[in-house]
């Protein structure tokens, strides 16, 4: 679905990165950003086949730069996020096109809230072989070599930094991205390889609903 005018519009405003250029080249932006619709759309019909997805949307490309010393004012990279239905699915589907074979597809918890957090560190200090297995079952290690995402330097507040499940407990984010390479995006098969990836994070997106969903016996919390 998509095209090389997509990744070349994206090449060139690398290094034309201004609001003039971008004028200039607007038409070839809307076709670029159809051809990345068309394509967001295709994965969201076949993300409801075998998941619930609330919501699909693609971020804008203006640069928000009132707090970044980069004052370009526009992403070199079209990015799209879906969000899972309902209070019993978490977790959300996310996927990032940009040329130079820095194409992600993945997904995971990038903020999750302090209330969240606490509890997945509770799971994971009261049993971290759920969490072991999921990240070391071989078609996770395929996709996406491992779990990642920022840390803390040490033990979180009231939990034991000498805990043998610590580089678990430590953890402030979740995610796991698979790379693609440019060639591997414009070819026909990618939505089907796009689902292949999503798929392969659905145990992880799996195991965070359930811990999320119930307190630390098990039980649900939902209402």
């Amino acid at each position: 679905m998509l095209t090389k005018t997509t990744f070349s519009f994206l090449k060139e405003l690398a290094v034309n990165n201004t609001r003039e250029w971008f004028a200039l080249h607007k038409k070839t932006y809307d076709q670029a950003r159809g051809e990345v619709v068309t394509l967001v759309k295709e994965i969201h019909r076949q993300l409801d086949e075998v998941d619930k997805i609330e919501n699909s949307k693609i971020f804008r490309i203006n640069r928000d730069v009132r707090f970044s010393n980069n004052k370009s004012p526009y992403k070199s990279n079209f990015s799209a996020y879906y969000t899972r239905l309902g209070e019993s699915r978490r977790c959300s589907y996310y996927l990032s096109i940009e040329p130079g074979n820095q194409t992600v597809v993945g997904g995971g918890f990038y903020d999750p809230s302090k209330e969240d957090l606490f509890r997945i560190r509770k799971e994971f200090e009261l049993d971290e072989s759920i969490i072991t297995k999921i990240t070391t079952d071989k078609t996770f290690k395929r996709y996406f070599d491992q779990l990642r995402g920022d840390r803390l330097a040490t033990a979180p507040r009231n939990f034991d930094k000498e805990h043998s499940h610590i580089k678990w407990i430590q953890m402030k984010q979740f995610y796991a991205f698979r790379k693609f390479t440019d060639e591997e995006v414009l070819n026909p098969t990618f939505p089907e390889e796009v689902m292949k990836t999503f798929m392969a994070i659905r145990p992880f997106f799996d195991y965070m609903s359930d811990i999320l969903t119930t307190d630390l016996n098990g039980e649900s919390i939902l209402k």
